[in-house]
């Protein structure tokens, strides 16, 4: 059962542009930015490994969930590109504080939108089901691919927990200026999501 190397590499650089960790520095300072030390080092580890358990349960048994769900890759494109949406229009209308701000206290946005779809997007989930897929009855690319994404999100997680040290330069404006920018990039993200989402609808003929 020899490691694959090439396997392994390739994983790791897809998954790596797909999931984008110094791309999320800003939209996990937007989200975290006005909480608590505590809150924002748990989120920086919490985010990662919702990633992790997401994205090594469809690397185990995606194509059959899928399969059985009869639910398709632009299903989950435009699910993710809706759900990301929301979070961006709260971003950039600060509605997600107004009128029940102890509610959007206690949500942990570790797991939603940060875990997944941010993380382990349907980018991120098509690729590793691929990536399975292609290897299929070989041990070493199996563990290859296993150690690639624990790699990724390694990586993801250090980044992530230096990122908050921004938060002492930014200060409470910059933080808010930068929820507005992440919020339109967000937004960007979801229509781009959403987009894909149709093409890859009208290419299967539904």
């Amino acid at each position: 059962m020899p490691f694959d190397v090439t396997v392994y590499t390739t994983t790791v650089i897809t998954l790596v542009v797909i999931m984008d960790p110094p791309g999320q520095i800003p939209l996990f300072l937007s989200l975290v930015g006005t909480r608590s030390p505590e809150y924002r080092r748990r989120a920086a580890w919490q985010a990662p490994m919702v990633s992790l358990l997401v994205i090594s349960v469809f690397a185990v048994g995606g194509k059959a969930i899928l399969n059985y769900l009869h639910i398709g890759i632009p299903a989950l494109q435009g699910a993710g590109g809706l759900l990301l949406l929301l979070v961006a229009l709260q971003l950039l209308t600060g509605l997600g504080n107004a009128g029940s701000p102890q509610a959007s206290e206690d949500v942990n946005v570790a797991l939603v939108p940060l875990g997944t779809p941010l993380l382990a997007g349907p980018g991120a989930i098509a690729a590793v089901i691929v990536g399975v897929g292609a290897v299929a009855g070989d041990a070493g690319g199996y563990v290859a691919i296993a150690a690639a994404i624990i790699t990724v999100h390694l990586i993801v997680m250090v980044v992530l927990r230096y990122s908050t040290f921004l938060i002492r330069v930014l200060g409470v404006g910059g933080i808010t200026l930068l929820a507005k920018v992440a919020g339109l990039l967000l937004a960007a993200i979801a229509v781009q999501l959403i987009a894909d989402s149709i093409a890859g609808f009208i290419a299967t003929g539904g």
